[in-house]
C-alpha cells in the first residue's frame, strides 16, 4: 500500500519533517517514491508547504495520509 506519510529530517531536537509518498513497508525515514512538502514545526505558526497537485494526484491513485499528514493537508487547503 502506498502512504503519503512525514519523513524526519533535522537535528536532534530541532525536528523538521518532509511529505513524502511512499511504500508502507520501508522505514520511516528509508525509500521513498516522492517528495510533495515540507513541514516545519518549529515556526510560529507552523510552517506547511505542500505541492497541491501532486498530493491530489496521489489521493486520488489511491495513497492513504497518514493521520497526521491528513490534518496537515487540510490545514493547507488540499484536501
Amino acid at each position: 500500500m502506498v502512504k503519503i506519510r512525514l519523513r524526519r529530517m533535522g537535528a536532534k531536537k530541532a525536528p523538521f519533517y518532509r511529505i513524502v509518498v511512499a511504500d508502507s513497508r520501508y522505514p520511516r525515514d528509508g525509500r521513498f517514491i516522492e517528495e510533495i512538502g515540507t513541514y516545519n514545526p518549529l515556526k510560529e505558526p507552523a510552517e506547511v508547504v505542500v505541492n497541491a497537485e501532486a498530493a491530489q494526484k496521489w489521493i486520488k491513485d489511491g495513497a492513504q495520509p497518514t493521520d497526521t499528514v491528513r490534518i496537515l493537508l487540510k490545514k493547507a487547503g488540499v484536501l
